[in-house]
């Protein structure tokens, strides 16, 4: 009897769980949709920067711009984007992994590593390595991050690139591929440089003739900034929308395995109700016997 009722108590126990599971998935997938709508929705306006950006490029050189000087590598910023919230399935283990990785290879060439985080979950990750300056931290941006949002962390960015803090600026984000496909990558910020491949060549055509004013040094002062909150912006948007993809199917997963769990504690429970239904049958007609 003892084991049917502690079946009985796992199987309310699971259940509750799946209730839990199943509200969680309903949630991520409403803030999924709306997230990856704002994602794409902003896709256009990075593409049209990096084409104007493109195009600024051949006009002049661009290497004489404190925010494009290349510099000997001595000390490398790692801009990294994360969640305050677990249950996102391997959101945030992928992106730190990425980390991980390009710390080493850094370490093992002498180069000094300097972090800014976004999100608790990797706040709490960076703290506790070694060799690492954990600059800033920030707690994540929310469902509908703005442009004021990311703006202090890419003025932190900047100040320590022009004041030769750090000589090379990375960017580590979640790439929202799909609804099932999430890809860590990498996006090196500064030195800046123009991905020709991401431009839209009709774009780039479109402004061959186009007249600058007061001068192409000047617009490429500004454009350039932007284009960089353009970037970051953007990637924060594809974090966001990828962390709520993963933690759809996290829960997903979760309710089909509790379900799969609740038919197996139930067979086992059936199975045992009938055992001990059997044995005192059993026990019964043992005793009229013998009362015969």
């Amino acid at each position: 009897m003892a084991n049917t009722i502690t079946l009985k108590r796992r199987i309310g126990s699971v259940k509750n769980t799946k209730q839990i599971t199943k509200a969680m998935e309903l949630v991520a997938a409403s803030k999924m949709r709306k997230t990856q709508d704002s994602a794409h929705a902003s896709r256009p306006y990075r593409i049209a920067a990096t084409s104007l950006l493109a195009r600024l490029s051949t006009m002049t050189d661009v290497e004489q711009h404190p925010l494009y000087q290349k510099r000997p590598l001595k000390c490398k910023l790692y801009v990294v984007i994360t969640s305050d919230r677990g249950l996102a399935g391997a959101y945030n283990a992928n992106i730190l992994r990425l980390l991980t990785r390009s710390i080493i290879n850094d370490q093992n060439s002498n180069i000094q590593v300097k972090v800014a985080i976004i999100g608790k979950q990797g706040a709490n990750f960076v703290k506790r390595l070694q060799g690492v300056e954990v600059l800033a931290t920030y707690n994540a941006f929310g469902d509908k991050p703005s442009a004021n949002d990311v703006r202090p962390l890419l003025q932190t960015i900047i100040e320590q690139f022009k004041s030769k803090s750090v000589d090379d600026v990375e960017l580590l984000y979640t790439d929202l591929k799909s609804n099932i496909v999430q890809e860590a990558k990498n996006l090196l910020l500064l030195p800046a440089r123009f991905d020709t491949s991401e431009a839209d060549q009709d774009k780039v055509t479109a402004l061959a003739n186009a007249t600058f004013e007061p001068s192409v040094e000047a617009v490429l002062d500004g454009v350039t900034e932007r284009l960089l909150e353009a970037q970051l912006w953007q990637a924060t948007l594809e974090s966001v929308a990828s962390e709520h993809s993963m933690r759809m199917l996290a829960m997903k997963n979760a309710t089909d395995n509790a379900s799969e769990l609740i038919d197996d504690l139930t067979l086992a429970f059936n199975t045992a109700r009938q055992a001990s239904i059997t044995q005192e049958l059993a026990e019964i007609t043992g005793g009229t016997e013998a009362m015969k």
